[in-house]
């Protein structure tokens, strides 16, 4: 019989691990870390303590040089001799030369950056060196750190990975071939398309075009054909369908999935409820926004003895229907993610199944999978299950109706609604307690009449049952990735799938303090739990001081970003040491997968490769992004749509941001954002303090980031989605 592996990965000497932290550091020159994040990526869970130990001889040995919060990094002097004559991927020397693989993020001007991981700061990508990159495009560079600098210079060798596959464009048809002119691209783009690929389109439609060939990376290289025609008096179409293209979403499914759609039986059949624990006369009820289509999740609530509750969170079972290698299931993992546009929803999955068959409707019978947490009467978690199941919804609340009748006493199961939102909140408590974060940011909502066109916007307000269905599915997530960590104690890892989240750009944080500082607040970030209290301060008073508001942006932008892994690191902002998204396979795949991996779990062992696995989570985690970029610009321009007609009006604003030409002020009730360039002040001004305060070179004159000023709208562009403003006083 083999000797078991130790529950805490693998088992290393201290001079092994000292070798593989080194070794770590010297491929990752410019990389911080602290020691919880080493002993993740090296898996040597044993102890952090080791990790420490080891970090701390190879400080003293000039190897490491360790900031006040405790990351680690290596130490801009040291020269490791025995690589000293290498060209490899973490080679500082200067005028060394690496290759790096990252995503193009480009500027107006045609400039572009590439965001490395590896580095705390993005490679410049001029535009002769981008080698027929877009923006968005995952792509392979040489890159060289130039002495004194410190931003690298790259060029692009190939691209790995197209971020757009279909755009929307003007098409000009021609006698042998047409050419499409691609809407709002920068750099400018265009299509080629043979006469049979038009759909028998006509001179200066509009239409979606799916590219077939980039050719050598030119323009005039890249070919494809036409997808479908839009209407061009339908501005707004136009505008939503472009905006998706280019970040490489599409709304219509291809035809070998709508075929499979049509194989998916309308009803349960009687087979399908084999194994699954029968919830039906339990009170199940599902609350969401009174939009909303697919209602992915359900809580049900059931009295026990001795003054014992349990709380069901109910998830719709889309792994039931959505069976791996079959086209709907690449499809959905090409897509990994529903899209938010103001006006629409591009859905993950088919209507059938998200709007339907694993809609948690009322009134009728769903597959759901489920957890159920047994509360004791201190409400103290007691007992846990998780297992596929069968529920009946007897009521769908929006937001609004449930918080009425919670407020009130009256309409339907009062006394469950007060018990669920008692449970939540003592939840909130603790995990405030346990070091939570308050992310309570401003939601801009729109009124559109038939056409699509903004007639009003609004902040969204958070109700009780905002956090308290919130509360439940936190719990739902942390408890499942819980449950992975206890089923692999004392075996080898089970891969899974966490949503990680990272401790702070220490750096940014510095420049925030001095500035809130100046605004009054103490900004404290020597720890973690620092870091916490202070952000939840800041949520509290900027309650009551609405300059302070402009800092809880600024707090939350100089965090890392969450993102999917197989490497557990906890999750900095909601301070859970395990964490997982199980509460909307609908409109995420990463539920999708832990589904099935906690499924074949919770009976047997199951081990998915875990190398492929973390694949997944990087693809996910890019197009998590790609759809937040997609929602974004949405917001913009529907923002700049609502202010066209408001031209040469005046308003007050407050100064939301800086660049190097010029600051931006936002408008407090629309939240419409606008530039107003440093030439039209008429003095020259420097940024300071990491872009938050900008000063007069010829005066004594300061603009701080959230000073008061009056500003007139002097220009509104839609294809560009931008607004220009004119300073008309100041204070």
């Amino acid at each position: 019989m083999g000797r078991k592996k130790s529950k805490y990965g693998k088992k290393v000497t201290g001079d092994d691990l000292n070798k593989k932290i080194k070794n770590y550091f010297t491929k990752h020159p410019r990389k911080k870390q602290t020691a919880k994040q080493i002993a993740s990526k090296l898996e040597v869970k044993k102890s952090v303590d080791s990790v420490k130990h080891q970090l701390e001889l190879l400080r003293t040995q000039g190897v490491l040089f360790r900031y006040e919060d405790g990351n680690y990094k290596l130490d801009s002097n040291y020269i490791d001799n025995a690589d000293s004559n290498t060209q490899g991927k973490g080679n500082t020397k200067s005028g060394g030369s690496n290759r790096y693989i990252g995503t193009i993020d480009m500027t107006r001007s045609g400039s572009a950056f590439l965001l490395v991981d590896e580095l705390d700061d993005d490679l410049h990508i001029s535009p002769s060196k981008l080698n027929g990159a877009m923006n968005g495009d995952r792509v392979e560079v040489s890159a060289h750190f130039p002495k004194g600098r410190r931003r690298g210079e790259a060029s692009v060798i190939k691209v790995v990975k197209r971020k757009i596959s279909s755009v929307v464009g003007k098409i000009w048809i021609g006698k042998g071939s047409s050419v499409v002119d691609v809407l709002n691209s920068s750099p400018t783009m265009t299509i080629r398309v043979k006469a049979e690929d038009t759909l028998d389109a006509q001179d200066g439609d509009i239409v979606v075009t799916e590219i077939t060939d980039w050719g050598t990376g030119k323009n005039s290289g890249i070919h494809g054909k036409v997808k479908r025609i839009i209407p061009p008096e339908d501005e707004n179409e136009v505008s939503m369908q472009a905006i998706l293209s280019m970040n490489g979403f599409d709304s219509f499914f291809p035809d070998e999935v709508e075929a499979e759609m049509a194989q998916i039986p309308d009803e349960i059949p009687t087979t399908d409820l084999d194994d699954r624990r029968d919830f039906r006369e339990t009170l199940t009820i599902t609350i969401d926004p009174e939009t909303a289509k697919d209602f992915d999740d359900a809580i049900s609530y059931k009295k026990l003895d001795d003054g014992k509750v349990e709380i069901g969170v109910h998830i719709a079972d889309v792994t039931h229907y959505l069976r791996p290698g079959t086209a709907l299931d690449k499809e959905a993992f090409n897509r990994s993610t529903s899209v938010y546009l103001v006006d629409r929803c591009i859905p993950m999955l088919p209507e059938k199944l998200s709007n339907n068959l694993c809609s948690l409707m009322p009134h009728v019978d769903r597959l759901a999978f489920s957890a159920a947490f047994t509360f004791d009467k201190d409400l103290k978690i007691i007992d846990r299950w998780f297992g596929k199941a069968i529920i009946h919804s007897a009521r769908r609340y929006s937001y609004e109706e449930a918080q009425e009748v919670i407020d009130t006493g009256k309409g339907d199961y009062p006394d469950e609604l007060r018990h669920l939102n008692t449970i939540a909140k003592k939840l909130r408590a603790q995990r405030f307690k346990d070091g939570s974060i308050n992310f309570d940011s401003e939601e801009v909502k729109f009124k559109l009449d038939e056409k699509g066109k903004p007639i009003d916007l609004y902040v969204k307000e958070r109700k009780d049952t905002h956090l308290m269905i919130e509360d439940y599915m936190l719990l739902a997530n942390k408890e499942v990735a819980h449950y992975i960590e206890r089923k692999q104690q004392g075996t080898s890892e089970i891969p899974y799938v966490y949503r990680i989240h990272d401790e702070p750009n220490v750096d940014k944080l510095g420049e925030l303090s001095i500035f809130a500082r100046e605004m009054g607040f103490n900004f404290e970030f020597d720890t973690p739990q620092q870091i916490k209290a202070s952000i939840n301060r800041l949520a509290k008073e900027s309650k009551e001081n609405e300059v302070l508001k402009l800092l809880e942006p600024l707090a939350i932008r100089s965090m890392a970003k969450a993102v999917y892994s197989t490497d557990n690191i906890g999750h900095f902002g909601l301070g859970f040491s395990h964490y997982a998204h199980f509460t909307s396979p609908i409109r995420r795949y990463a539920d999708v997968l832990v589904h099935r991996i906690l499924y074949d779990n919770l009976k047997d062992t199951k081990r998915l490769d875990k190398e492929k696995l973390e694949m997944q989570c990087g693809h996910i985690s890019t197009q998590e992004k790609k759809a937040t970029e997609a929602e974004r610009e949405s917001i913009k321009y529907k923002q700049v749509e609502y202010m066209l007609d408001k031209v040469g009006e005046e308003f007050d604003a407050v100064i939301s941001g800086m660049i190097e030409r010029g600051i931006f002020v936002e408008l407090p009730e629309s939240k419409a954002e606008g530039l107003i360039p440093f030439d039209k002040l008429g003095e020259d001004y420097e940024l300071t303090n990491g872009r938050l305060k900008a000063e007069s070179t010829q005066s004594d004159r300061k603009i701080r980031l959230g000073d008061k000023v009056r500003v007139k709208l002097i220009a509104a562009n839609l294809d560009a989605k931008q607004l220009d403003f004119e300073m008309i006083s100041q204070g």
